[in-house]
């Protein structure tokens, strides 16, 4: 098979087209026909070297995202069979046999669900990450409810535009975060009720603004950090907070005086560990029942790329200037 690998780490020209041996499924595993893979922030963190913890060994085939159709069916895997097309967030990194940048992917079965038909491959590879993200942030974390009022960080970002979408269909109130006035149109499409440019509002602005003063009762910061202390000022009394980057010092005293919970989200844990991946399957048919419903739509970036294209895929990420999701369509 055609694999695109990285053998050290550094910038985007780093990824080397080569031929690699087919890879044979093990118990439990599948081998798929990759037919889409998308790039996640994840993916260029560990081409550039910035999480040499999660990064798999060299030669290293990168990318976690993936749709394709199985081609082989490991011992004892009864849930799926030869020619069924799935998706799933499988590989890329250490714990893992294989990643998307190639031909053929090995993957465990339990990370993998059938994929949704009602979207075409190429919207299919722009969820699975950033929507098993929302998924667990919002329903498993938050325990989000209908009527519950929700402040969304990052509210047109991968995860964020995701996340307005299913809290919206759910019922809830949910007011977002973005950075320009020209991403108001969108969120509202996503369905955000409220809406705050963070350049031109304050925390204590648009927390009187759209709450009256009491605040949200639940947040998801999906920008962290140091942002983290703009939740806590926004938060309502027994609030809960969840975000995807905790890296940061922050003084707790704000979320201890309003009596808030503060919980974080790293859904490639399964992946590195090889616990709880089963866990990650059914979230991922739960989120496939979201997309053929109606209430989950990608915004994917319309530029056209294939797996040869990866290099051109990296450099628009890491640009800032990609206007969605960046996927790589296999003979595209």
């Amino acid at each position: 098979m055609k694999a695109w690998v990285i053998n050290r780490v550094g910038e985007p020209d780093v990824f080397e087209k080569v031929e690699m041996e087919d890879p044979e499924p093990e118990a439990g595993h599948l081998v798929i026909r990759v037919l889409a893979t998308s790039v996640n922030q994840i993916d260029c963190k560990i081409r550039s070297g910035a999480v040499t913890n999660i990064a798999p060994p060299f030669p290293a085939i990168l990318h976690s995202d993936v749709v394709g159709v199985i081609e082989k069916v490991g011992e004892g895997v009864e849930r799926f069979k030869v020619g069924d097309e799935v998706w799933g967030c499988a590989g890329g990194m250490i714990g893992c046999p294989s990643g998307a940048l190639a031909e053929l992917m090995e993957v465990d079965a339990d990370l993998m669900a059938l994929r949704p038909k009602s979207l075409d491959i190429r919207k299919c590879a722009a969820i699975p990450l950033v929507g098993i993200t929302a998924y667990i942030a919002l329903f498993e974390k938050l325990n989000l409810k209908g009527g519950e009022n929700i402040l969304i960080h990052g509210g047109c970002g991968g995860v964020g535009h995701i996340a307005t979408q299913l809290a919206s269909s759910h019922g809830a109130n949910v007011f977002v975060t973005v950075g320009s006035d020209e991403d108001f149109d969108p969120a509202r499409e996503f369905g955000a009720k409220g809406l705050i440019n963070y350049r031109d509002e304050g925390v204590e602005d648009y927390v009187n603004r759209l709450t009256n003063g009491r605040g949200f009762e639940r947040i998801f910061d999906t920008v962290g950090g140091p942002n983290l202390v703009n939740s806590m000022n926004a938060l309502a009394d027994y609030g809960e907070i969840v975000t995807t980057a905790g890296r940061a010092t922050v003084d707790l005293s704000i979320l201890h005086n309003k009596g808030g919970d503060l919980g974080v989200v790293f859904m490639l844990l399964p992946l590195v560990t090889g616990q709880k991946r089963e866990w990650l399957g059914r979230i991922l048919h739960s989120l496939g029942d979201e997309v053929d419903k109606g209430n989950v739509r990608p915004m994917v970036d319309p530029t056209s790329f294939g797996l040869d294209d990866v290099i051109e895929a990296h450099r628009l990420v890491e640009s800032g200037k990609a206007r969605g999701k960046v996927v790589l369509v296999a003979n595209s």
